[in-house]
């Protein structure tokens, strides 16, 4: 079996990943639009109703048995089908495709109860049990093969089957820091593996030779305390690599379980856009990248007295940015419908902010939208979460009034179809990267150095600003080709090495435009430091060198000076010696070090090197310096307010306001405005023809 596996795998990854993207949608619909339906919940009289009402809503697709093993194997190797065969008739009957779910979020009574051993077992020694979810093991042998069984019937069931669309794998499926027994025999074996069976080597690259940590043999080794003060951070960052592979290859195996009965229908897992946990994009054999998205549960980011109805203007827009870039397209799975019950607090999202939502998915590119629920459950841990319809089965909440409306719109889209990437030389002109890889902030968050660091945070200072500027925006990995764009910011990027940082300066000499900031660079992969001054690595990239760092304390902050303008720091700051080739953009005003360069600016070969050694309190000396680069380099960029942003696709343009005030947006010389008005109001929507 695990032969199998391998060579399935090898073909798999032979084929182009964009390719296979695009073979599942048809580009003129644009976009579409689906809900979640089980069946196992409602009396089997009530489904065929329910059908019907989701067709004449305007839904194309539903989704099914994601959490029904119990029902789908109700004793271990007995499979009934029967039941979901109907469900998938039915649906059918009125023209909605199904995305079918493997149910392995949650493991029937019978195997928790028969195998107790596949359970999740926490640092704390805690045990999960049956009756909640995700309390299974990913590193379970066991488990895994119990799961595979039920699978393979499934996909045997239902992989040639022309109403099932696709595949959704798991639910939400995050990274498990298990300490189940298999999973630090797994550890031991990966290690063994990464290290090829020499303890010398992982000494090595764990720095052992501190404190006495000598290991002799690999069966010595434990899983990290993390909560133990001074773990080994390197041993730590090893085991999140070996827990997030866990997750990354329970995928793949289900995947490639499904692709032995299935040719024509998609596979995919709907990750939360949790972005430093390491699995999102490392399974590869999934055909494209879903998310799910809550924006309304108690938090108050968004803007304004009343933003928490509304939510963080980013929120989405970061996530079709991070998702897009892994194979050219994405789906979001769940989207709010109204109030949810797991928040701190669950209030009423603002009349249209359901919609804005689904127009801010679709602005970045995505093939489908799907919402979380049709029907409001009437028992379970999520009464209170909404659906389409209300607890009778039958009225239409006001959110699923506004995916109605959504729906309609789409149509109307429809007849002005241009292809996906017709968009004007000027928006393709601000594309721009920014390199992202989760290791650096699971190396930063076990020596933060400065309690008020962030580094999700400090990425934010440069993305919010590139939202301002109408830029489009990917995340991307070091597996893409820097070259594909005109500028790449390089946020905080603290693991290193020679061939990475040889790629940015090929990109710089050839003409890019690179921005690099604090902290990057300082330490090797495996989290040591080089045997080097501090930045040493990239001295010749960005002409400078570094004198020091210095943190300072949150409630006294330092001052850095850029164009006469004043700007607050504190939690990280790197004084430089620029080269003489290199332009001071910002100095120290206020500390020892007075007069000293935060921010420099260098000429290289055909491009350009942005140096950003500080870390503003607020962001604002991160949005300046970008503006300054923009114009130096002549690509002309929009000045929008936080809260309204702009993007482009099939020959559309689409402004979002997510401010707490009306925003007039002035519609490009020639434009057709198709939906809205060149006012748009908090959580309206304008859309445009070009």
């Amino acid at each position: 079996m695990k032969q199998l596996f391998s060579l399935l795998f090898l073909c798999f990854l032979s084929l182009s990943p964009q390719l296979q993207a695009q073979q599942w949608f048809n580009d003129k619909d644009l976009t579409q639009t689906g809900v979640y339906y089980y069946p196992e919940h409602w009396d089997e009289s009530q489904w065929e109703c329910d059908f019907k009402q989701m067709r004449d809503l305007g839904f194309e697709f539903t989704h099914f048995a994601e959490f029904a093993w119990a029902q789908l194997e109700p004793e271990e190797g007995k499979y009934d089908f029967a039941w979901l065969d109907r469900a998938v008739a039915l649906a059918a009957k009125y023209n909605l495709k199904v995305v079918m779910c493997t149910s392995t979020a949650t493991p029937p009574v019978w195997m928790t109860r028969k195998y107790p051993e596949i359970r999740v077992k926490l640092e704390d020694g805690t045990v999960l049990d049956h009756g909640a979810r995700q309390h299974a093991s990913f590193a379970s042998p066991l488990y895994r093969e119990l799961s595979y069984k039920m699978i393979e019937k499934l996909a045997q069931h239902y992989g040639k089957d022309s109403r099932i669309i696709g595949w959704q794998l798991d639910n939400e499926p995050a990274v498990q820091f298990d300490y189940n027994p298999k999973a630090e025999q797994g550890f031991r074996d990966f290690l063994r593996k990464k290290y090829n069976n020499h303890i010398k080597a992982l000494n090595d690259a764990w720095g052992t030779a501190f404190w006495s940590e000598v290991y002799s043999s690999f069966d010595e080794i434990t899983l990290p305390k993390t909560r133990q003060m001074f773990m080994n951070h390197h041993q730590i960052l090893d085991y999140r690599r070996f827990a997030a592979g866990q997750t990354n290859d329970f995928l793949d195996q289900q995947c490639l379980l499904i692709r032995k009965y299935s040719k024509d229908q998609w596979v995919v897992t709907n990750y939360i856009p949790n972005y430093d946990e390491g699995h999102i994009g490392g399974s590869k054999t999934l055909d494209f990248q879903v998310y799910t998205r809550y924006m309304v549960y108690g938090d108050n980011e968004g803007i304004g007295r009343r933003g928490y109805r509304v939510g963080n203007p980013l929120r989405i827009a970061k996530a079709n940015d991070f998702f897009r870039p892994f194979q050219g397209t994405y789906g979001v799975m769940e989207l709010q419908p109204g109030q949810v019950n797991w928040g701190s607090i669950n209030p009423q999202p603002l009349p249209g902010a359901v919609r804005l939502w689904m127009w801010s998915v679709f602005a970045g590119g995505s093939d489908f939208i799907c919402t979380y629920r049709y029907r409001q459950p009437l028992f379970g841990t999520e009464q209170y979460h909404y659906g389409i319809v209300d607890t009778d089965g039958v009225t239409v909440t006001p959110g699923g009034q506004e995916y109605q409306q959504f729906i309609e719109e789409i149509k109307l889209l429809r007849k002005h179809y241009a292809p996906r990437e017709d968009k004007p030389k000027e928006y393709l002109a601000r594309k721009t990267a920014i390199l992202h890889n989760h290791e650096n902030g699971w190396s930063i968050q076990r020596q933060k150095q400065n309690v008020t660091w962030d580094t999700e945070k400090h990425i934010d200072k440069y993305y919010r600003p590139l939202k301002s500027f109408g830029a489009p925006v990917d995340f991307i990995t070091e597996e893409k080709n820097f070259e594909d764009y005109p500028v790449m910011i390089v946020p905080a990027y603290q693991l290193a090495d020679k061939e990475l940082v040889q790629r940015w300066m090929d990109y710089v000499m050839q003409g890019g435009n690179l921005v690099l900031t604090c902290r990057t660079a300082h330490k090797d992969r495996m989290g040591r430091l080089f045997e080097a001054p501090f930045g040493s690595l990239i001295n010749d990239l960005t002409g400078n060198s570094m004198d020091f760092y210095d943190l300072l304390l949150p409630e006294d902050p330092g001052i850095i000076q850029m164009d006469e303008k004043n700007y607050t720091w504190n939690t990280w700051g790197e004084i430089l010696t620029p080269g003489k080739d290199s332009q001071v953009w910002a100095t120290y005003s206020n500390e020892f070090y007075e007069g000293k360069p935060g921010v420099t600016f260098r000429k290289l070969g055909k491009g350009t090197v942005t140096y950003v050694g500080v870390d503003s309190t607020d962001g604002s000396l991160e949005t300046e310096v970008l503006k300054k680069l923009y114009t130096t380099i002549q690509i002309p960029v929009m000045d929008l307010p936080y809260g309204v942003t702009m993007e482009y696709r099939n020959g559309f343009g689409i402004v979002l306001n997510y401010s707490d005030k009306p925003y007039k947006f002035d519609l490009p010389k020639g434009a057709n405005l198709l939906i809205g008005e060149e006012m748009i109001p908090t959580a309206g929507v304008l859309v445009f023809k070009i």
